[in-house]
């Protein structure tokens, strides 16, 4: 292992077409559109109103690792953040939260 080096594989178009592929990586990566939805309208906020991590912390009143932790949840599984804490988080990006059914 000393002489192995960390080659990182980029997620470009055709690497993905073919992931996408494979019946079981397809039904998994299907499986997971409503959290990665919801963490790109996060980040998107986040992205529009111009701020990082610790200016939305300062704004919510919590810590940088509190807003990237609740960030990572959105698609982790392990933890859901309440609905108190993302009303929070768009307010701190200058949004307000809206809840949608389809």
């Amino acid at each position: 292992m000393p002489n192995e080096r960390f080659n990182p594989v980029a997620h470009d178009d055709a690497f993905v077409a073919q992931a996408l592929a494979d019946a079981e990586t397809r039904q998994a990566y299907d499986g997971l559109e409503e959290e990665y939805a919801a963490l790109q309208a996060v980040l998107r906020a986040r992205h529009e109103a111009g701020l990082t991590q610790a200016e939305i912390a300062r704004r919510m009143g919590t810590t940088t690792s509190a807003v990237s932790r609740l960030e990572a949840s959105l698609v982790s599984q392990k933890h859901s953040p309440s609905f108190a804490t993302l009303k929070k988080y768009a307010h701190a990006c200058g949004k307000k939260l809206v809840v949608s059914l389809a």
